[in-house]
């Protein structure tokens, strides 16, 4: 008889271990794709407001002609202070319409790298991470240029220390992601950066030798 209550004892044990984990599972698919889920609910909005746009210049310049400024998309700043798009300066349609695994690597990465950045620092590290992605030295997919190893080294020391894994991505985040997605690129062609008061001499040599050197923001200075 006792052993009987203890199989069962045992069963209902596991039967709740199971149960639990499962749910745990769930919750961190859960988490771990709420980022991804807003980068594609904003690039959509993004895309609504641009067509938007678009009709409204086009209506604008036939009804003013003699304007130059209309029908370019040029946008008042808001009062408020709120960041307004300039969709005269980035493209009107989605330019990346990546899968939901390349839509993460990117976050992270960019999460990663440049949290504690502003938003156009954000920017700027996916802006590297897809002009790497476009040039034939590197791969071709984010999840390739992200996990990239030269010499069994990760070319991104968020992948190599594992942070990268761990971030939490942050609402700025997603919205840098999704201007590079819409195609605004202000970083000039870079494909590398450097966090120069944290970098290793012996790299800063070679970024310093071997790169050409294009502007520092924030606390990264951007090569090509």
């Amino acid at each position: 008889m006792y052993k009987k209550a203890l199989s069962l004892l045992v069963a209902g044990s596991f039967l709740f271990m199971a149960s639990f984990l499962c749910v745990k599972s769930m919750d961190r698919i859960r988490l771990d794709s709420e980022p991804v889920m807003m980068l594609k609910l904003e690039l959509a909005e993004l895309e609504e407001k641009a067509k938007a746009m678009e009709e409204r210049a086009a209506t604008d310049a036939k009804q003013d002609p003699g304007n130059p400024e209309k029908g370019l998309g040029i946008v008042d700043v808001a009062v408020s202070g709120q960041r307004v798009v300039d969709y005269g300066v980035i493209e009107h349609t989605l330019v990346y319409d990546l899968p939901d695994e390349e839509l993460d690597a990117l976050l992270r990465i960019v999460e990663a790298e440049a949290g504690n950045e502003d938003e156009d620092g954000k920017l700027l590290v996916a802006n590297v991470v897809l002009n790497r992605m476009n040039a034939d030295i590197f791969p071709d997919t984010v999840t390739g240029v992200v996990l990239q190893k030269e010499k069994g080294v990760s070319q991104f020391s968020p992948v190599a220390n594992g942070s990268y894994y761990r971030v939490k991505v942050s609402e700025e985040t997603v919205s840098a992601v999704g201007r590079a997605l819409m195609g605004e690129d202000i970083s000039q062609g870079a494909l590398y950066f450097v966090a120069r008061k944290y970098a290793d001499s012996s790299k800063l040599k070679w970024f310093d030798e071997k790169l050409t050197y294009l502007f520092v923001h924030g606390g990264h200075e951007f090569f090509k």
